[in-house]
């Protein structure tokens, strides 16, 4: 007999996945790898769905938002709920984050970023990950479904590019992953955290060819690569696994 209470035990559940960040690395293979074992992918980022895009069903399914902007963070949950119209929604992904950097594309310390850049930055990356939870809670429970955080490397220790408001907000991402995991748990929602290292996307600084001759792998990571264990957190095989930040860095930190 089967178990009835194995969270997505229901094959042919059309299950729904909402991921913030999706226009670019990341996020575009999230899109691709769920999308591809027949979940519906509700994405979101602060730019409209592009044209040229080669997904059919984005714009069905695309919602722009500035997470920067709590009005218009809560004004898009209104709308993702209103997008659930069985009340479920089996798996978030809070990928969206941003890095200031200087006019050289320097990295920011903490001697040269400004009051606005700190509190954009932790909108962005810390405080929209509380407010979207919040709000589609019950979705969530109704689903048992779970919370897959994005973190970075750069949250545990200072990293040559990523500026200290990004760094920070990291490090508070992982925090928040626990504190939400003991919330959330008894409500049947698991929530864990991935902390990817250099992954090869468009945002890659120069000079990280001189980091990847440090990795043990000796190479970047790929954004499927990434994407793999997004999965992996949000479905059945890691059932029992909550609370956890998965590193996803080829060594980096050994």
């Amino acid at each position: 007999m089967a178990d009835t209470n194995t969270p997505n035990h229901i094959d042919d559940e059309k299950r729904t996945l909402i991921l913030t960040g999706a226009s670019r690395g990341i996020g575009h293979a999230t899109v691709k790898r769920f999308s591809s074992a027949g979940w519906r992918v509700i994405t979101c980022s602060r730019h409209a769905f592009p044209e040229n895009c080669p997904w059919a069903a984005g714009p069905e399914d695309h919602i722009q938002v500035d997470l920067a902007d709590p009005a218009d963070t809560a004004r898009a949950v209104a709308e993702m709920r209103s997008r659930l119209p069985d009340g479920k929604l089996h798996a978030l992904v809070n990928n969206a984050a941003i890095s200031p950097k200087g006019a050289k594309g320097e990295r920011l310390d903490t001697l040269q970023s400004s009051m606005e850049a700190w509190r954009q930055v932790f909108e962005v990356n810390f405080f929209s990950t509380i407010w979207l939870a919040q709000g589609l809670k019950d979705e969530l429970a109704r689903a048992k479904g779970s919370i897959v955080n994005v973190t970075s490397i750069a949250g545990s220790r200072v990293h040559p590019f990523a500026g200290a408001a990004y760094s920070t907000s990291k490090a508070a991402l992982a925090a928040l992953t626990r504190e939400m995991a003991s919330d959330f748990g008894p409500l049947g929602v698991r929530v864990n955290a991935i902390a990817p290292g250099e992954i090869d996307t468009a945002i890659l600084s120069p000079g990280t060819e001189k980091i990847v001759e440090t990795i043990p792998l000796r190479r970047l990571g790929q954004p499927a690569e990434v994407a793999k264990a997004i999965w992996y957190l949000c479905t059945e095989q890691s059932s029992y696994v909550t609370g956890s930040e998965l590193m996803i860095n080829g060594g980096q930190h050994v």
